[in-house]
């Protein structure tokens, strides 16, 4: 081929399809008139056959230019996502979402609501997974009315949460146009929201309840001080003492308030560290060695060969153990021994068990032993230090390790407190 040709025929080959297309057959046309004048052919019936063909081609409707039909997708199709290009977008957000019809069938879900509420198949009932009567009549009404609404939702498990649900009406168009109107149900999670505001109005009434008699305690003897007993100086010693048990035990108080409270931030969120419980506890049992002499009471240690492992926070863990082998010493001291048992056959649950032989508790107590505040014998508790938050601290870090608290005692006999992960 000439040089020139393909030089054309290469610059032809950058040019749209449909121009393309029109330029080559005028081309071949052009060559063919040549061809045919070469041979012989008089341009008297060259000349004009060209130029009809010409005009043919020109005037040939432009079939690559006119719209192409949009395939159809029919609503109930379980295998193909009606909305590609709305589905991919709703990829991006972090909020779970869902688009219905108007049937209710879900033809869409993101990948935050697969985590949130887990995978539908398209085309199934929204009922399938939300079977909230008020969700499904917010829907419906939305539906009926094609006017946005919203509502509060709450999910139990694996932990609660709160979301503020909205369902609105979208008019997509395009591909979407015979599924007829579409609506799109987005979950805003106000969780943290709702346990901040748990966390605060809680703080307040527990502490005011609680700190309302210490501090009366210490207005009483400041009271005191400064009038009849202003110059006793035995009295000055006795109720400073008695000041500073009462102020140590406030600041005890305010701790424990403290930790719960961070405690339920963040309750929702299980820990992903791998803790051996064996020197963990040893550690406990060191720390709380001179508690435990100074009561007359022996810790005995049962564990077993190897390690033990859980996926647990360190420092939560260290609180658990802290809080049942010091409250087995306080409260079981009458049995002179607290025993500590760590369980790891493969085929069952981690387990430690902390066993007094003290005096009991009775039945109807044992299952609001978590509350806070509550306090089997209110003198006890206070003479033995306690704040009534110990146990209560206990059960949210358990629940933060998707752990259980199983506490079976025998008046008389003693109390076993058996941590099962």
């Amino acid at each position: 081929m000439h040089r020139p040709t393909s030089k054309i025929l290469e610059q032809a080959a950058r040019l749209p399809l449909r121009i393309r297309h029109e330029w080559l057959l005028l081309l071949m046309l052009t060559l063919l008139a040549g061809l045919a004048s070469w041979q012989g052919v008089g341009w008297q019936g060259v000349v004009p056959a060209y130029l009809l063909l010409v005009l043919a081609v020109l005037a040939r409707p432009h079939a690559a230019m006119a719209p192409q039909p949009l395939p159809e997708v029919e609503a109930g199709d379980a295998t193909v996502d009606p909305l590609p290009l709305i589905g991919a977008t709703l990829e991006a957000v972090d909020m779970p979402i869902f688009v219905v019809a108007a049937d209710l069938a879900v033809l869409h879900q993101n990948r935050a609501a697969e985590r949130a509420f887990g995978t539908l198949v398209l085309g199934a009932h929204l009922s399938a997974r939300l079977r909230s009567p008020g969700i499904l009549d917010m829907v419906r009404e939305t539906v009926a009315t094609g006017q946005p609404n919203q509502i509060e939702h709450s999910e139990r498990l694996p932990s609660e949460r709160v979301f503020i649900l909205r369902v609105a009406a979208v008019d997509l168009g395009g591909a979407a146009s015979d599924l007829g109107p579409l609506y799109v149900l987005s979950f805003r999670d106000v969780s943290e929201l709702r346990r901040i505001e748990r966390m605060r109005s809680d703080f307040v009434a527990n502490a005011s309840h609680e700190l309302r008699t210490p501090l009366a305690s210490l207005r009483g003897f400041i009271e005191t001080l400064q009038g009849p007993a202003r110059t006793d100086l035995a009295a000055h010693e006795r109720f400073l003492g008695i000041m500073f048990d009462q102020a140590t035990r406030m600041s005890r108080l305010v701790d424990d308030l403290l930790s719960l409270s961070r405690l339920e931030l963040k309750s929702h969120i299980a820990p992903d560290q791998t803790i051996d419980l064996k020197p963990l506890i040893g550690h406990v049992t060191d720390t709380l060695q001179p508690l435990a002499e100074e009561l007359g009471v022996d810790i005995r240690m049962h564990m077993p060969e190897g390690k033990v492992e859980v996926l647990g926070d360190r420092d939560e863990l260290v609180q658990v153990f802290e809080n049942l082998i010091e409250n087995a010493c306080k409260y079981g001291q009458e049995g002179k021994v607290v025993d500590v048992f760590v369980r790891n056959d493969p085929s069952q649950p981690v387990e430690v068990s902390v066993v007094d032989r003290g005096p009991g508790i009775p039945a109807e107590h044992v299952p609001r032993l978590t509350e806070r505040f509550y306090r089997v014998s209110v003198a006890d508790s206070r003479s033995k230090k306690g704040t009534g938050l110990g146990l209560a601290i206990v059960k949210h870090i358990l629940t933060r390790h998707r752990a259980r608290l199983i506490v079976k005692s025998d008046v008389g006999k003693g109390t076993a407190f058996t941590v099962r992960f």
